[in-house]
């Protein structure tokens, strides 16, 4: 059958794979579009294998909200450049739309899973923007919150997604009450919501820590436990969320704030693209060649 330019164009507005695969998966296949779309798949799924060893440390986080179940999800890519393409920002959405929908309960799960229950499995969606984007990609991580009613979600995203926090608080359906607590998560970096979430052994450590601290800098020993505890209200104050000075208002303690409003922090996650992974140290003119080479 011969294959036409308008064929090869369909097939390419379809699939965002490139003319002449296109126009080779129609060879393959007959003309057939439907076995075309499916081996420009399969090829993507083997051109992402290629791109396994590769780094993906940018990307963006993504936050998806329906009705009282609520996701925020971390998506890698290698380059700060993919996560402007419509098409990164678009896999962000139905993978969103997705894990709020089917609540799976780990990355693995999820990857296994029909797209919205229908079709093609998550892995195979991915692989296939991989092959149309050109970058290795990977859904990292995600947390799922759900809600009562009477509460409400606090979503912010930091430069466009580099910083993702997502909060629940109780006692209030003020959404703007909820974005500030998760703004001053994304700002400040809080490790738990109160002191009483810190562990024991934690707490021990840090204590003995400063016990050693005091003794070192020469305080005597009957005053050094009531110096260790001063100093655990500032350990407490930098790693728990209601210990904290407000960030909107640093003449308030976020505990205060949160209970005028009537409110409680039920929980929260912040997540920070990257975070954790080894990045390749390389400049921008060594990339270039290097894709020259290729």
């Amino acid at each position: 059958m011969a294959i036409t330019a308008k064929m090869v164009k369909e097939l390419r507005e379809k699939t965002g794979a490139g003319m002449m695969d296109c126009k080779k998966a129609l060879q393959e296949t007959d003309g057939d579009m439907d076995k075309a779309i499916d081996f420009l798949r399969e090829k993507g799924i083997a051109k992402a294998a290629k791109k396994s060893d590769r780094i993906a440390a940018e990307g963006l986080t993504h936050i998806e909200v329906e009705n009282n179940t609520a996701v925020l999800l971390e998506v890698n890519c290698e380059t700060d450049f993919v996560t402007k393409n419509d098409q990164f920002k678009d896999l962000l959405s139905e993978l969103g739309k997705h894990i709020v929908k089917e609540q799976p309960s780990s990355v693995e799960e999820a990857l296994g899973q029909k797209l919205h229950g229908e079709g093609e499995t998550l892995e195979t969606f991915i692989n296939t923007a991989v092959s149309k984007i050109g970058e290795k990609i990977t859904l990292r991580r995600f947390t799922i919150f759900t809600k009562s009613d009477d509460d409400v979600f606090g979503a912010y995203l930091h430069m466009g997604g580099r910083i993702g926090v997502l909060t629940v608080l109780e006692g209030t359906n003020d959404e703007q009450v909820g974005k500030d607590i998760a703004m001053h998560v994304a700002a400040v970096s809080p490790r738990y919501v109160s002191r009483d979430d810190v562990n024991e052994e934690e707490v021990n450590h840090e204590r003995e820590v400063l016990k050693q601290q005091a003794l070192n800098e020469g305080k005597p020993e009957n005053i050094v436990e009531k110096m260790v505890e001063g100093r655990l209200g500032k350990f407490f104050q930098e790693i728990c969320l209601l210990e904290q000075d407000f960030v909107k208002d640093p003449d308030q303690k976020v505990k205060k704030y949160v209970a005028d409003k009537g409110a409680t922090v039920k929980e929260f996650v912040r997540y920070e693209v990257g975070e954790g992974i080894e990045k390749r140290e390389e400049n921008f003119a060594e990339e270039v060649m290097n894709q020259m080479k290729k």
